[in-house]
């Protein structure tokens, strides 16, 4: 095999990569040892880990470092954690360190990595994304989900969802495969939180005490207003509250329909409001004050 087409096939397999190649895929591509070392002495290859190396030039993109730390962990390495949250999108910062998990009988330990030996990792955690094996999307929010607080795994349960990445049931089916892992308790209590719909009575139950507390009286309940059936409304104020349940479940034709609905009302020159099962639920503080504030601007006009 000519120079020549060695030459372009090196290129070809860089292209591929982010510009990394290892020395193992150069010598399976026909180079020796002493080609190898002759190719790094003239620049034309950088040594960036032991046995990785950047082609044509050391400058390498974050995506270039990425793959270059995992060809550098060997047989069965996926980028994860904090930088498998990153290269999805779910997270924006990675740490000082690109975070790498291998099988548990392998120990590699290439400078500047850090490297997570994992027994739990199953067939279904590893996958590819920008040509970068790398764990899931489920995977990276169990991974990550013990290093953040609370609203932190809030909002990388919904960037997942918002990215189309996986949805809050696939999410909870992967926990529930996943059950014992560190993360999969608080990823659930986030799914049960802002999954959940209560019962047209339990709602009822909860969050009349919450408007009575914020000086309303009773409303009519199931009322029909302008062709919908509302939760809750105050005729002489001229307020209705609705409530959502599904919160991340909520499906564009669904949320058309609310925006319909709520138009409808305004028109009407009603006052629609809107609040998730969760917030009359787990957050009835902020309820309150959002109903004392809107029916003491409403009782003044």
């Amino acid at each position: 095999m000519g120079d020549q087409t060695l030459h372009s096939k090196v290129w070809a397999l860089a292209r591929r990569q982010h510009n990394v190649v290892t020395n193992a895929q150069l010598r399976e591509l026909g180079f020796s040892a002493k080609a190898i070392k002759h190719r790094v002495r003239r620049g034309r290859l950088h040594r960036i880990h032991q046995g990785v190396y950047a082609v044509g030039r050391r400058e390498l993109t974050r995506h270039g470092h990425w793959m270059a730390a995992v060809l550098a962990c060997g047989e069965g390495a996926v980028l994860s954690h904090a930088s498998a949250a990153v290269l999805w999108g779910i997270r924006d910062k990675e740490g000082r360190q690109i975070e790498i998990s291998v099988p548990a009988e392998r120990a590699p330990s290439p400078k500047g990595i850090r490297v997570h030996r994992r027994a739990a990792l199953t067939a279904k955690d590893p996958t590819k994304r920008h040509g970068i094996p790398v764990t899931t999307p489920a995977c990276t929010l169990i991974d990550i989900a013990p290093r953040l607080s609370d609203k932190q795994r809030e909002a990388a349960v919904n960037e997942a969802d918002i990215l189309d990445l996986i949805d809050p049931e696939q999410l909870r089916r992967a926990i529930d495969e996943r059950a014992g892992r560190p993360g999969t308790k608080s990823l659930r209590d986030i799914l049960d939180k802002h999954t959940f719909t209560l019962t047209a009575s339990v709602l009822e139950r909860l969050f009349l005490p919450i408007a009575r507390r914020a000086g309303l009286p009773r409303p009519l309940t199931g009322a029909r207003v302008n062709g919908f059936e509302v939760d809750f409304y105050w005729p002489d104020i001229k307020l209705v509250v609705e409530t959502d349940g599904l919160r991340y479940h909520r499906t564009p034709a669904q949320q058309a329909r609310d925006t319909l609905r709520d138009q409808k009302h305004a028109v009407a020159e009603l006052t629609p409001l809107r609040f998730t099962h969760a917030q009359v639920a787990y957050e009835p503080d902020h309820v309150e004050a959002i109903l004392r504030a809107v029916a003491r601007r409403l009782g003044r006009h």
